[in-house]
């Protein structure tokens, strides 16, 4: 299982959305993106994952497309915390306005 981590930024993001879109998160993170990590394969293309151009390093995560504004998670690779895991470093989560300060 990948480990991961939250900035202090992420976690006063995550309190902004509703209960509905935290869950959705939540969902789309242990149903897609954790069992990505552990192939260590491509991410699918559902969750559309690519650079942050303004920030090397940095990634972008879609995890809504519904009606509204997407919603949207920033994060990077930590150094590991076990041997062959990954770890995850979660930056900002929200709509497209978080990109301008990933």
């Amino acid at each position: 299982m990948p480990t991961f981590e939250t900035l202090p930024r992420f976690t006063a993001d995550l309190q902004h959305l509703t209960p509905a879109q935290r869950r959705r998160f939540r969902r789309v993170v242990l149903d897609a993106f954790v069992p990505d990590l552990r192939t260590g394969r491509q991410f699918r293309p559902g969750l559309r994952i690519k650079g942050v151009r303004c920030a090397p390093g940095v990634y972008e995560l879609t995890w809504s497309m519904g009606c509204g504004p997407a919603g949207r998670a920033t994060w990077e690779y930590g150094p590991s915390k076990r041997p062959g895991t990954p770890h995850v470093i979660w930056r900002r989560i929200g709509t497209h306005d978080i990109l301008t300060g990933p």
